[in-house]
């Protein structure tokens, strides 16, 4: 069974990896930053955005708030200025930090039920499994992130988790 340490370390880890990545694209100009560079969300700029605003709406849920709005294709524009964009990422990041320190074994072995916008139906699952999902899907936009910065010449810290100060 995951453990609530497992969320505080990858709360942690998501924080860190954050602040390299910010970093790195401030090395850039907004247009480096907007570039098309053929990801998914085409550009550093929205492919951060989007994983600003999902993590918004993934700790709505955790906290049994209401959700923002927007849906995945407003996602990417939501925080045009970069300089907002970068306030409500460390914001997002320590709330989610501060948050993580909450997480118990009773919810990590319960359920988390929601309307999901992507899939246009009401969604029941296992509070590990999203745990999972939300912690993963951070990872895939970063790793996406990381490798748009490389090609524009940011280099990013190290990824390794065991790397991460303690």
């Amino acid at each position: 069974m995951m453990r609530p340490a497992y969320v505080q370390r990858m709360a942690r880890y998501n924080r860190w990896q954050n602040e390299s990545l910010y970093n790195a694209a401030d090395r850039l100009s907004d247009e480096e930053r907007r570039l098309d560079r053929g990801a998914f969300f085409k550009s550093i700029h929205a492919t951060l955005s989007h994983l600003l605003w999902a993590d918004s709406q993934w700790m709505a849920r955790f906290e049994n708030q209401e959700r923002p709005p927007g849906g995945i294709k407003e996602s990417v524009s939501l925080w045009p200025d970069w300089d907002d964009m970068k306030a409500k990422r460390a914001a997002m990041d320590e709330r989610i930090l501060n948050w993580s320190r909450g997480v118990n074994d009773e919810f990590l072995g319960g359920e988390i039920a929601w309307f999901s916008g992507s899939a246009q139906r009401d969604v029941v699952k296992p509070a590990s499994e999203i745990m999972m999902h939300f912690f993963n899907h951070q990872t895939h936009h970063r790793g996406q992130v990381h490798a748009m910065l490389t090609q524009a010449g940011a280099k990013p810290g190290d990824t390794d988790l065991w790397l991460m100060p303690e």
